[in-house]
């Protein structure tokens, strides 16, 4: 049993950690890969040909490797997101395909090399020229003018799910809560299976203070996300998301996956600790969790209330 003395320790702590941490819409950790080939119009591999893996998700990341002799290439390390993935040799043409990267994704594609003129009609060569503008706008924190691109690209197809993230984040920055949670439910309407637009809409209503909407959206990210594995950061914010909204248990479960997707992330040990407390009063199953976070972080913002938990259970 826990003492009622150090219980009111606890609980002291508790309220220092259940402080909202600020979570805007964040680019998950770097565990995808992508690899393919690349060959002619007779279906015939492409030795040297260039290949660019360049990231559309709102932050500058460009890729250049070149196939081998069987005209394959392989990039691993890849932020999950949208991407435009380019390849091209002379004298012998140019092909491109945009897909969406999730976490533990690793699709094989093949570029077959066209000449440049029939490789992309001129609306699709204008659309992406806009697209790559907008992107550069976003990266600039030019908010108003990435988002008038991404708007006008969206209206080129109406399929760009990327378009409606992007001009959500940018709206997010301008702290215009309204215009991006439109943005954000436009993308969950053109992809209701990727779970980057619930996370980010979960951290806009936890930003905002909507709670139960927010842990709503957190717990809809998990379940989609748990489909390929959701990053440690994404797992974390769920888990303050639910905490939050004053879901403990859901939350500790959170915390715990997100150890569990990286043991290193001290953060996690430190509110996976507090939460089995909260949740249990296990005085036992909560020490590891502080122990790991200061060897991890024995310098850390949540230190001294570690220090003392762990000082208070050995006494």
């Amino acid at each position: 049993m826990i003492s009622a003395t150090f219980r009111a320790r606890i609980l002291a702590a508790l309220v220092v950690a259940a402080v909202a941490v600020p979570v805007a819409p964040v680019l998950a950790q770097t565990t995808a890969l992508v690899k393919g080939k690349v060959t002619d119009a007779e279906g015939k591999p492409v030795d040297k040909a260039k290949v660019t893996i360049d990231f559309k998700g709102g932050i500058s990341n460009k890729r250049e490797l070149t196939t081998n002799k069987k005209g394959e290439f392989i990039q691993v390390g890849l932020t999950p997101g949208p991407y435009l993935i380019s390849a091209e040799k002379e004298g012998v043409g140019v092909s491109q395909e945009e897909i969406m990267l999730r976490l533990g994704d690793a699709p094989e594609l093949v570029l077959a090399l066209r000449p440049a003129a029939a490789s992309a009609s001129a609306a699709d060569q204008k659309f992406r020229a806009l697209f790559n503008e907008a992107v550069a706008a976003a990266t600039a924190d030019k908010h108003d003018e990435a988002i008038a691109k991404f708007t006008e690209a969206a209206g080129m197809r109406d399929d760009c799910y990327a378009c409606y993230m992007n001009i959500g984040n940018a709206y997010y920055e301008k702290k215009d809560n309204t215009k991006a949670e439109e943005a954000f439910k436009k993308a969950i309407e053109l992809n209701p299976n990727e779970s980057k637009p619930y996370q980010s809409l979960a951290d806009l209503y936890n930003a905002m203070g909507r709670r139960d909407e927010a842990a709503a959206m957190a717990t809809k990210a998990g379940t989609l996300g748990g489909a390929t594995g959701a990053s440690a950061q994404d797992l974390y914010n769920q888990g303050v998301i639910l905490w939050n909204a004053g879901k403990m248990a859901e939350a500790k479960a959170q915390f715990e996956a997100s150890i569990k997707a990286d043991p290193n992330y001290a953060d996690a040990q430190f509110r996976a600790g507090m939460a089995t407390l909260n949740v249990t009063g296990d005085v036992n199953a909560a020490l590891p969790y502080f122990e790991n976070y200061l060897k991890l972080a024995p310098n850390g913002e949540f230190a001294e209330q570690a220090k003392g938990v762990v000082a208070s259970v050995k006494k």
